[in-house]
């Protein structure tokens, strides 16, 4: 069953990489096209520019844009963000799925021995908590909180254990390294626990 499973993410990585390659080559030309029509780089009243407006805008900057104006950016950047946002998007893309290709291979080799099936658990249980770490601080960066629809789980999950760091850990001016010191910590704790278990 697992064997079935791992190669069906193969088979879909396989068309997948080439997939996101193309869309994120036809984004960077739609929104270097259409950021040189917002600055002026490109005659906004040609036959391109036209066509970019047309056609490129609605399905590629005009989302973001909206977002953008909304949150106080600049109208003009609005291309270059959505670039980026396509091509974040697919390597999380490409990277989730070959993440659970690997840990399909770890629970298949952790079936054949019992003992190594609680320390795949364990792992996982960590990794979460890694994830969510990382997920808190990326909301921190683009302004998202602990009680924002996107963002809420990774402050349930992790915030019993900041709690007490950052009572104890000063920050550096201005700088919060509890979430460091956690992030760090976990991976120590993890693998104190998973050495215990194997022996």
């Amino acid at each position: 069953m697992i064997e079935v499973l791992v190669g069906a993410l193969d088979t879909l990585l396989f068309f997948l990489r080439p997939t996101v390659f193309v869309f994120g080559a036809v984004a960077a030309v739609g929104a270097a096209g259409s950021w040189a029509v917002r600055t002026r780089r490109l005659s906004p009243f040609s036959g391109a520019a036209r066509f970019i407006r047309e056609r490129i805008d609605p399905w590629l900057v005009a989302p973001m844009e909206r977002r953008l104006l909304r949150a106080g950016g600049t109208p003009t950047s609005a291309p270059l963000w959505a670039l980026a946002v396509v091509i974040l998007g697919g390597l999380l893309l490409i990277s989730t799925i070959q993440f659970l290709r690997n840990e399909l291979i770890m629970l298949f080799m952790a079936s054949q021995s019992g003992s190594s099936l609680i320390a795949v658990l364990i792992r996982w249980t960590f990794s979460i908590l890694r994830i969510a770490l990382f997920a808190r601080v990326i909301s921190s960066w683009v302004g998202g909180g602990p009680y924002s629809k996107w963002w809420r789980w990774s402050y349930q999950l992790t915030e019993w254990f900041l709690a007490p760091l950052r009572s104890v850990i000063p920050t550096i001016g201005m700088i919060d390294i509890s979430v460091l010191v956690a992030y760090f910590g976990l991976g120590i704790l993890e693998s104190v626990i998973v050495n215990a278990l194997m022996r």
